[in-house]
């Protein structure tokens, strides 16, 4: 064991050194040393920021003292709190839950309560020093002011490696907090067992925005400690095990010994025998500096999929950065040999798949799951098996999954577009026929609004709030459908399931220009204001009529026959970046990176911009494309417009910056807008896909004709399959407002 006091220079440059290793017969650049994790710590962001490696369980980092809604991640950089270390974040997201086995390094007596900032003597709590703090893709350091102790965290895909260096007089001691987690999580039941003088187990059940969370651990020591002190309902118990929902755990070592305490933590969704086998497989060993430097690797080894050539280094930093959030979720959700807990909340043994959770799909269908058809195609058959074994022990795919619980968060049927992408996309790997069943029936459930669709044809605004953001995205969804149904031959789903996807038209209102709340009586709902928005109390969910009536991606020319002609679709559209007006005081703070009444901080607003291309003004989408790029994106800490939403907001900049953008929901049409970068390099499987852009004029912010493969190219739109052939693309920019298609 190597127990050295470790400095953060030599880890970073035995981290720089361990990048040597190569990817497809290349060297491996070290590209972490353009992300930078305080991106998105400030503002609205809610980014996770502490030690994790690429789709990992573990997300390891501080938490602090607030539960409101910007401490939802556990961190945010105006507070300086830490409260503890748990192995679970979720990171984007509006809701606060996880942050599971959370540990806290201490010296002499303390509260066992999470305390509040007046005073130390209310909890566990100290302040971090933040001067001293320092987080890299894979590595934490901080030092906790109250305790006099310098914290360092790195981590496996399951196991979380903690060193802690104390001063030699001090007695240290670890506390494990089973009580407090995120925001809205509450621990149902709590275990912690004494295995033997250095190890301890236990698990963690907990009830939040998902409804049964199980978590086990397993956790071993570098050293042998004195005692286990149990703290039961805050009444100090004897023996070596302990259960209940307030339940802490003291673990204390003897003082005079100048080394590190260092502690390895193993999480399993089974069991503790699960726990111990992540332990025994991934981090068998004591190498806390070996594991800082797999941890560069595991990033580097991704973040190589792209290589970016620019002068402008601001760009860059966003670009890895933003690259880097994609990277944290869907999160491995089993034990190395398969073995995971269903959302038929049973255990079930390896089934020939990795299983995976944390699901944000209202978000990620958009831009972060196509990104990901392109980056990591190697993933998908196993995504798609996850949310087809959900499928299978719910009744119907995944709306936002977490730790196997669905928690029907969010409007519509997110799940279908993911999957009939993967059709649609030739994605190997899965049962193509098992995969349409599960979009037919998920999507035929009558719950959630889909009765009144199924007896109306459509949601009428006096059955149900949210009506109109329910039934626009269930007739995206339905669109997917009819596509995947098509391409399987199964015409009388195919004809179906496209004029269900209509549906939004029953919201047009021709004498206002905007999709407004209708009555099953065929009236609309009155009074009316396009600014307006009351949330989850109106007819749109985090938006208003401005935002929503745009969310046709699937049928374009049908909302362009809605107002009449394609220059009444765009003068309107114009104006929707030139409104101003007020959505009032009970508006969500989601809708947010405003301009005019576009808003680029939520996701129903991120394919809009590229309408212009597909109705022949594509100059339109390269101006609002370049001024999102550069105004909505920032490398400061508050530099993200909204939520990072799990890897969404990041996607969207990821894409936009190649030049391109799935609109539709499904099916690989990448339509143009206006590349970043002067050179992009993009690994897929057939080899390199080459981006990049010809200046020929001064400004050059148009495209005015493009290249691909030597070959002029006259589609508004680039297809999947042509992107991961291979090849090259090659924008000519100028400074003319021209259709090259």
């Amino acid at each position: 064991m190597n127990k050295k006091s470790l400095l953060f220079v030599p880890v970073l440059s035995l981290c720089l050194a361990s990048c040597g290793s190569s990817q497809k017969g290349q060297e491996m650049e070290d590209l972490t040393q353009f992300v930078d994790p305080r991106i998105g710590t400030g503002g609205h962001g809610h980014v996770f920021y502490g030690a994790n490696v690429p789709y990992g369980f573990i997300q390891l980092g501080p938490t602090s003292i607030p539960q409101s809604w910007d401490w939802v991640s556990g961190y945010h950089v105006s507070d300086s709190t830490v409260i503890g270390f748990p192995h679970t974040h979720l990171s984007g997201t509006g809701i606060g839950d996880l942050h599971d086995i959370n540990v806290m390094p201490v010296v002499g007596e303390v509260t066992y309560s999470r305390g509040d900032a007046s005073s130390y003597e209310t909890g566990l709590w100290s302040y971090s020093d933040r001067s001293k703090e320092v987080v890299t893709p894979g590595y934490y350091r901080t030092h906790l002011s109250r305790y006099n102790v310098d914290v360092e965290l790195t981590a496996t895909k399951r196991v979380g490696f903690h060193k802690y260096t104390f001063l030699e007089n001090e007695s240290p001691a670890i506390v494990f907090d089973m009580v407090n987690g995120g925001c809205w999580d509450k621990t149902t039941e709590a275990v912690i067992r004494v295995v033997n003088d250095s190890t301890v187990s236990g698990y963690r059940y907990s009830k939040g925005w998902a409804d049964d969370q199980r978590v086990f651990f397993r956790a071993e020591f570098s050293r042998k400690f004195d005692n286990v002190e149990f703290i039961v309902n805050d009444s100090v118990k004897e023996g070596n095990m302990a259960k209940g929902a307030q339940l802490f755990a003291r673990v204390n070592f003897a003082a005079g010994n100048q080394e590190p305490v260092y502690m390895k933590v193993a999480l399993s969704p089974t069991s503790e025998e699960g726990a111990q086998l992540n332990m025994q497989t991934e981090l068998s060993g004591w190498d806390f500096e070996k594991t800082i430097a797999d941890a560069k690797t595991a990033w580097n080894k991704e973040l190589n999929k792209v290589k970016v050539y620019t002068t402008d280094e601001a760009s860059k930093k966003i670009f890895y950065t933003s690259l880097y959030h994609t990277l944290f979720a869907p999160s491995e959700f089993c034990d190395v040999n398969g073995d995971y807990y269903g959302a038929d909340k049973q255990m079930h043994k390896g089934e020939g798949f990795v299983n995976y959770t944390t699901f944000s799909l209202w978000d990620t269908y958009r831009a972060a799951q196509p990104l990901m058809t392109i980056l990591h195609p190697e993933k998908m058959s196993d995504i798609i098996n996850t949310m087809l074994h959900i499928h299978q022990q719910q009744g119907k795919l995944p709306v936002w999954h977490l730790m196997g619980c669905e928690t029907n968060c969010m409007v519509g049927n997110p799940g279908v577009p993911v999957v009939a992408d993967a059709i649609l996309k030739d994605i190997k790997g899965f049962d193509s026929e098992l995969a349409f069943k599960a979009l037919k029936e998920s999507s035929m459930l009558p719950e959630r609004g889909m009765e009144h669709r199924i007896e109306y044809g459509f949601i009428p605004a006096d059955k149900m709030t949210e009506a109109i953001a329910y039934d626009m995205e269930y007739a995206i969804a339905d669109w997917a459908v009819a596509q995947a149904a098509q391409k399987l031959g199964k015409q009388e789903d195919y004809e179906y399931f496209l004029k269900r996807s209509k549906s939004y038209k029953n919201y047009f209102d021709a004498s206002t220009g905007f999709m407004r709340g209708k009555m099953l009586d065929g009236s609309w709902r009155t009074p009316f204001s396009p600014y307006a928005s009351s949330h989850r109390e109106d007819d749109y969910c985090e938006g208003n009529a401005w935002q929503y009536t745009w969310l046709v991606p699937h049928d374009v020319e049908g909302l362009v026959e809605c107002f009449g002609s394609k220059e009444a679709f765009v003068n309107k559209l114009d104006s929707l970046f030139l409104a101003n007006g007020d959505m009032g005081d009970a508006s969500s703070p989601d809708i947010s990176g405003l301009i005019g009444q576009y808003a680029h901080g939520n996701e129903p607003s991120h394919h809009t911009v590229y309408l212009y291309t597909l109705v022949g003004q594509p100059w339109k989408t390269a101006d609002r494309i370049k001024e999102i790029l550069h105004t909505m994106y920032t490398d400061q800490p508050d530099g993200l417009s909204g939520n990072e939403d799990v890897g969404q907001m990041s996607a969207w900049y990821i894409l936009s910056s190649f030049g391109f953008y799935q609109v539709e929901p499904a099916g690989g049409k990448f339509v143009f807008g206006y590349p970043n970068f002067d050179k992009v390099e993009i690994a897929v499987p057939a080899g390199k896909f080459v981006i990049e852009r010809e200046n020929k004029g001064q400004q050059n912010n148009y495209i005015q004709g493009i290249v691909l493969n030597g070959t002029e190219y006259k589609k508004p739109w680039i297809e999947y399959a042509d992107i991961m052939k291979g090849g090259e693309l090659k924008f000519l920019m100028g400074d003319e407002p021209v259709v090259w298609y």
